[in-house]
């Protein structure tokens, strides 16, 4: 008694098939070359999002094609060229080595029962594309892991956006679990005190530890975003761990876009404060960025370590991101494990009973039947 495959519209059905587990990591994004040409589509479906910016979308409509997109293009191209590596993106290149990792640790604990793949919300390659490819493979449950750890509407719940997007489209839909956040997961917090700990080995302490986090306009903490608070309880967290009095750190935030009030205080003003204050030496650390990328290598380890230099500072040190490291790995392994309770046992140690018995039930089906 055999299992059948039959197509339908260029769709091979095969209804015996023991269905995989997805685990789909995501990130914000990156243009695919550090040119002008690759900066104007990726801005455009960037900053196109109302998750992203929330103004009246028939005015920002004609502020983004009219305005924006014809002078910022060409000044983040150049940005990005300083950044750029031969294996392309500093972002596509450490989510693609996390993606795998994390893939080949899942693989020591349960085999090949896991698919794991990565995507961009913005650019590529895209959401779609990939959980396609999943399903593609056998995917019929997927665990959906967005590397944000502090929960906002402009990155996670955006990343939900095109998820429910891409299943809106489709007949058959998998089973689906989403992480919003993990800010305050022990493993996540013991991963980032150990790599300040780490640093700290091998670099002179500073007077100050800094925590900057991507900042957000005011009015979305007021709207009842959670972000603020839990950057906050993250800086918090760490610091505890670490040990440190709390005048010893602050909590920042950066990367303004526009003149509305943001997230405060602002991490290059107060970079600027500091050194005019007498404190010599700084370390910056962004635990909001899963992997380095523009706004941790440019924007941190370049422009605002000149604010502080040309302050008065004498020293400034940026605490890399997480990226691919061990720890990192583990993090991720233990949060995806959470997420696939009952899911796994559901998966293994069938009997052959059991697997005779849905073998019947499938060949039962009017799609198995051999015609």
């Amino acid at each position: 008694m055999g299992l059948f495959k039959q197509e339908y519209s260029g769709h091979v059905f095969d209804h015996g098939q023991t269905g995989k587990i997805g685990v789909l990591i995501s990130n914000l994004g990156t243009p695919n070359a550090p040119t002008k040409k690759a900066l104007r589509p990726y801005l455009k479906q960037f900053l196109a999002d109302p998750r992203v910016v929330e103004f009246p979308r028939l005015l920002w409509w004609f502020i983004l094609n009219g305005i924006i997109l014809n002078f910022r293009p060409a000044r983040s191209a150049k940005s990005y060229a300083t950044v750029w590596t031969e294996e392309g993106s500093p972002l596509a290149v450490h989510t693609a080595a996390q993606a795998q990792k994390l893939a080949e640790s899942l693989a020591e604990s349960h085999g090949t029962e896991l698919v794991v793949d990565w995507a961009m919300r913005y650019g590529s390659p895209s959401i779609a594309d990939t959980v396609q490819k999943m399903l593609d493979k056998g995917v019929r449950k997927l665990v959906v892991l967005p590397l944000y750890p502090q929960y906002s509407a402009a990155t996670t719940a955006s990343t939900f956006d095109a998820i429910a997007a891409d299943f809106t489209r489709r007949r058959w839909l998998p089973e689906f679990r989403f992480v919003t956040s993990y800010h305050d997961h022990p493993a996540y917090i013991e991963a980032i005190a150990d790599s300040i700990r780490e640093h700290w080995l091998t670099h002179e302490r500073a007077e100050k530890l800094l925590f900057s986090y991507h900042g957000v306009p005011l009015n979305y903490l007021h709207k009842g975003d959670p972000y603020h608070c839990q950057c906050l309880a993250t800086s918090r967290l760490v610091a505890q761990s670490l040990g440190l009095k709390d005048d010893e750190y602050l909590t920042t935030f950066q990367s303004r876009f526009g003149r509305q009030e943001w997230l405060k205080p602002y991490t290059d003003k107060t970079l600027i404060a500091l050194a005019e204050e007498g404190i010599t030496s700084v370390s910056v650390i962004c635990p909001g960025f899963s992997s380095d990328c523009l706004e941790t290598i440019e924007e941190i380890g370049e422009e605002n370590r000149d604010y502080f230099l040309n302050a008065g500072g004498q020293h400034f040190d940026y605490i890399p991101a997480l990226n691919s490291t061990p720890g990192h790995i583990q993090l991720l392994k233990r949060l995806v494990t959470d997420n696939l309770q009952g899911w796994l046992n559901a998966n293994t140690g069938e009997s052959q009973t059991t697997l005779q018995q849905r073998t019947e039930r499938h060949d039962q089906c009017p799609f198995n039947r051999a015609q």
